[in-house]
């Protein structure tokens, strides 16, 4: 690839707008697993808010993630001005109701991971990433076999 075209491409990162990824593999977005949740009036209410937000929230959905014992499972991404401030990917489990949905749009409209700080009930839905629960599971079976 040429110079300008990578610059090309950089430069778009530093305008990258808090991005919601939605699960809507197996078991996100499953009726039959949450049958008392609407989870198309969900994706649709996270759309609407991408579509007013003039270009600072972007929504994606995403076959499955992973955490399936935590569904729904949102990903919020930093935005360009976030991952500058130090903002990583945070995953959100159990993303079921309004106002779960509620505190995820309040939180990525006021800048998302590394601009603005998460309600804090919306902490309590934090969950770690498939690779970061893998490596928790590794570090404590090595714990266990170090006391043996």
């Amino acid at each position: 690839m040429n110079g300008p075209d990578r610059s090309t491409r950089i430069g778009a990162a530093r305008d990258r707008p808090c991005t919601l990824v939605v699960c809507r593999g197996c078991c996100c977005g499953n009726p039959r697993k949450h049958p008392g949740t609407d989870h198309e009036w969900q994706l649709t209410r996270l759309r609407a808010a991408a579509a007013e937000s003039g270009g600072r929230l972007a929504v994606r959905t995403s076959e499955c993630l992973g955490p399936c014992g935590q569904a729904n499972i949102v990903v919020v991404q930093p935005s360009g001005e976030g991952r500058r401030r130090g903002g990583r990917a945070i995953w959100i489990g159990w993303a079921l109701g309004d106002d779960s949905t509620d505190d995820i749009l309040t939180w990525a409209t006021a800048g998302g991971p590394g601009v603005a700080d998460p309600p804090p009930t919306l902490e309590m839905q934090f969950v770690p990433t498939p690779g970061e629960a893998q490596a928790r599971s590794r570090a404590r079976a090595r714990g266990r076999r170090a006391r043996r």
